[in-house]
């Protein structure tokens, strides 16, 4: 079978609806409108091999294996690595929205979703002959076995914190049987698995974590305001000289140690900020309805008008929070 994928092949007739409604929303996933896959040949896949069982996982890798497979769909064809690359980040974005929202039904979607552009990648590696989806399992599932030996093996380590930092022992003996990740000087250091195309909150936030599991964290809180205090100064110094350069030096070292406040705080850092932001644009929402109920818009109004209308906004918002 092309992509090398070998499972069984055989699903209930039953399930033969499903299977053509799951044809659609992966025609819908990668925005195919026509889709050359004729539900005929979706039939030939899920009748061949009567007498045994496909699981949902199997059938997903066939559909792909199919799209990908010549007579398949021309568009998903043309798929590369690159062209993927920001349906993958976007999937993964839409995976966070829905369990910020607590909706069940999307998140179960937007799980589909990301695991089939996974399997997609895994599809067009095993075409050119990298690795297969079973080697990606297999891969992950040895590396959660190797770390957990106080689960799988005879560590006795129990509590979170120590799970870490056996967690970060182990890894750190899987890297010198590797090369470093990051093609520059800090190859085969601590810091080199560090994710680059991390958000910058969740890198700064990831890479603070890191370093606290080798005792390199403050341990007072009121170390930690201080530290944010400095950077204000800093940054108000740079100010008054007009130093670009160093304005932008400054703005990102109060941000790293703001990241920093919330991770001692035991909050999250990207979450937290995407908080306020949806706060803001709650209440900036709000101001333009009253603007609307006045008869005026956005642009025809003056700041002292516009805080006012803020301000009230604001006030009604702590009142109920003050009433507690």
């Amino acid at each position: 079978m092309a992509g090398g994928f070998n499972c069984c092949r055989h699903v209930c007739e039953r399930d033969f609806d499903y299977g053509l409604c799951q044809q659609k929303i992966v025609w819908r996933n990668f925005r195919v409108r026509h889709a050359p896959f004729a539900l005929a040949d979706l039939t030939v896949i899920l009748n061949e091999g009567e007498g045994t069982r496909m699981t949902a996982f199997e059938k997903l890798c066939e559909i792909v294996t199919k799209l990908r497979a010549p007579g398949g769909c021309p568009w998903d064809r043309e798929q590369t690595h690159e062209s993927l690359l920001p349906a993958l980040i976007e999937e993964a974005y839409e995976v966070t929205g829905a369990i910020r929202a607590n909706d069940t039904a999307n998140f179960r979607e937007e799980l589909g979703d990301l695991l089939l552009l996974i399997v997609m990648h895994a599809e067009i590696a095993t075409e050119s002959g990298r690795f297969d989806i079973n080697g990606v399992i297999k891969e992950v599932t040895e590396k959660l076995v190797r770390r957990h030996p106080h689960v799988f093996g005879s560590s006795d380590v129990r509590d979170s914190g120590a799970v870490l930092k056996q967690w970060e022992s182990i890894k750190r003996a899987e890297r010198e049987h590797k090369s470093g990740r990051n093609d520059d000087e800090t190859a085969g250091h601590y810091l080199d698995d560090l994710p680059l195309a991390l958000p910058a909150l969740m890198r700064a936030q990831k890479a603070q974590s890191k370093v606290a599991r080798v005792n390199f964290d403050w341990t007072d809180l009121g170390d930690v305001m201080a530290k944010v205090e400095e950077e204000i100064q800093e940054l108000k110094q740079a100010i008054l000289e007009q130093d670009r350069r160093s304005i932008e030096d400054e703005v990102g070292d109060l941000l790293f140690a703001v990241v920093n406040l919330a991770r001692k705080c035991k909050l999250d850092a990207e979450t937290a900020l995407q908080g306020a932001t949806d706060k803001f644009v709650a209440r900036f929402s709000r101001l333009e309805e009253k603007l609307n109920t006045r008869g005026k818009q956005l642009g025809d109004v003056d700041l002292v008008e516009l805080d006012e209308i803020w301000n009230e906004i604001k006030r009604n918002d702590e009142a109920p929070m003050t009433n507690q």
